[in-house]
């Protein structure tokens, strides 16, 4: 499988995916400015979306959006727990989570990223932010993960999500529960060796 990303965008999710369940892929880095890939390739004549993540399967399927790459990804070595067996209630619960994940935080803060953006939509954006996050802080009391005390594909893309906010100048100080959860996250292994072939800290 390919796997088309650019450095800590939200294609940093299934990247930490394949890493944590060990698959074979291999890396594709895509300038999102240009839409060119590494080797100078045109992106647009792999992603007509223009954007990461992009996953080319095996049988030359191309499969997009973050969510359903990284569900399609955990199906495919069930036994490591990424993700819930289809058809039951945590599964559903599973896809509760990253729908809030992709449309009340990943755009949110992605709206943070256009240099664009004025001031006073930028103040409501942070103050919506803020309510999302008192409700994460909340949910993540008493849990090691955001499912509970399994690591799931949820907390790769909560992770990813949650780390923009140095990037953004997003103050996180008001819930430390959400510093110590990302924390947790960085430290297992194969998130630090996702990090370190994006070249990130």
């Amino acid at each position: 499988m390919k796997l088309f990303y650019s450095p800590a965008a939200c294609s940093l999710s299934p990247h930490i995916t394949l890493r944590e369940l060990q698959l074979p892929f291999e890396l594709v880095k895509v300038n999102l400015a240009t839409k060119h890939e590494e080797n100078g390739a045109d992106y647009w004549t792999h992603n007509p979306k223009g954007y990461v993540p992009a996953l080319l399967l095996d049988n030359g399927e191309l499969l997009t959006e973050g969510p359903a790459i990284i569900q399609y990804l955990a199906d495919l070595v069930p036994e490591k727990k990424l993700a819930p067996a289809n058809g039951t209630m945590e599964r559903y619960r599973l896809q509760e989570m990253l729908n809030f994940i992709t449309s009340e935080l990943h755009k949110g803060m992605g709206a943070m990223f256009k240099p664009q953006l004025p001031a006073e939509w930028r103040a409501v954006v942070v103050e919506t932010l803020g309510k999302r996050m008192d409700f994460l802080s909340k949910h993540l009391e008493g849990k090691t993960w955001v499912m509970g005390e399994t690591f799931t594909v949820a907390d790769a893309y909560l992770f990813t999500v949650l780390r923009w906010s140095d990037i953004l100048k997003f103050d996180m100080s008001a819930w430390p529960e959400l510093k110590k959860y990302v924390a947790r996250v960085a430290a297992r292994p194969a998130v630090q060796a996702a990090l370190k072939a994006e070249g990130l800290k």
